[in-house]
């Protein structure tokens, strides 16, 4: 249901370095009890599984600096948990108030009643507070906007956000307002029966007018900020499928349109990135570089510069569709693309008007 879920509950570390303050003064960050059928496993392993976006390395380093306790007692990396045990992060820093605070931040409104509203994020906007962005979010413009809303408590995780988009992803999203919206939403993404599309550009041109993607999709083992396909009887990751359909092509690359069948963390992007096309400056899953094209210096000139008109993920969630949880009525939204986007293609559509087809024999 949430597709950038990022893993607020469990934030290990919020520095790079652990650093004692030198008053010998411990804060309790977070805590765990460990489930009655938990088999005896080094507590280094234990929590990494726990929370994916922090090495084992960073873990143990902890634990060496005395900051993981077991029932109150600091425990070494390779202590074994045990069934029951309580865990607990104590750094030598206060835990950082991750209460919502309202911010006037301008908000693009698309529809709104008392129930939900519709907002067209725009890319570089993290959705909700987290790890290293607590302030300036989607939620913080929302807290502000509802200010006046004496029953809206931005606090309250029984209202807000029904679902996600990355932060360089632009495009629409569903906010409850209250309880009951929230609940009907929420069964609605879980149960596939909204409908999402989004548009994406991508490396290469894709033969095929139109596909179906399956692969589970988990954590990549060697880049804990990246996603991995892994194939569906693996075991690993969640299952996830994703449909394209071809838009337009531009020889070099391909403009699709992807319709979400699950919704999980960077689906799309890394969906596209297993079968051989990455999303056009994509930096975390490869498509930051030159993939397709020629050698010529004026079409990397070219390239370069349609990375600077748009620095980010070429992607867009162009339409949102659900059913109003108070009236029962289909409701249906569309966004235009956004500047970046939009000058984006158009500088492809260009590029292959002044083509000839002898130009798109390498690939």
């Amino acid at each position: 249901m949430i597709e950038d879920n990022y893993n607020d509950d469990i934030e290990l570390l919020d520095e790079p370095e652990v650093v004692d303050a030198g008053d010998g003064t411990l804060y309790e960050h977070w805590k765990i009890e460990v489930d009655p059928g938990q088999t005896p496993v080094r507590i280094d392993k234990f929590l990494s599984e726990k929370n994916p976006y922090q090495s084992r390395n960073r873990i143990q380093n902890a634990a060496d600096a005395g900051f993981i306790h077991v029932n109150g007692n600091p425990v070494k990396s390779n202590y074994k948990v045990r069934p029951n045990d309580v865990i607990t992060l104590m750094l030598d820093r206060p835990k950082h108030d991750t209460s919502i605070v309202a911010e006037d931040i301008p908000l693009n409104i698309v529809y709104e009643d008392d129930a939900l509203m519709v907002v067209n994020k725009e890319a570089g906007m993290v959705v909700h507070p987290g790890a290293g962005n607590f302030t300036g979010t989607l939620i913080n413009a929302v807290a502000w906007h509802m200010k006046d809303v004496k029953d809206f408590d931005p606090n309250d995780p029984e209202v807000g956000l029904v679902h996600r988009i990355d932060k360089d992803t632009s495009g629409l999203l569903v906010v409850a307002k209250t309880p009951d919206a929230k609940t009907a939403l929420g069964k609605q993404f879980f149960n596939k029966t909204t409908h999402r599309s989004y548009n994406a550009l991508v490396w290469g041109n894709i033969v095929e007018d139109e596909g179906r993607i399956e692969g589970n999709i988990g954590r990549d083992p060697k880049n804990r900020l990246r996603m991995k396909v892994f194939d569906p009887d693996s075991g690993i990751g969640k299952t996830a499928v994703t449909h394209y359909k071809v838009l337009e092509r531009f020889g070099y690359t391909t403009l699709v349109q992807c319709i979400l069948e699950t919704g999980r963390t960077h689906q799309i992007r890394a969906h596209m990135k297993h079968i051989g096309h990455p999303l056009f400056m994509d930096a975390t899953y490869g498509g930051a570089e030159i993939l397709r094209g020629q050698r010529s210096s004026s079409y990397k000139a070219f390239i370069q510069n349609c990375f600077k008109l748009c620095p980010r993920q070429a992607l867009h969630a162009k339409t949102l569709g659900f059913v109003h949880p108070s009236t029962g009525k289909q409701m249906d939204f569309d966004s235009q693309w956004p500047d970046d986007f939009r000058q984006l293609i158009e500088k492809w559509r260009n590029f292959i008007a002044g083509s000839t087809q002898d130009t798109f024999q390498e690939r």
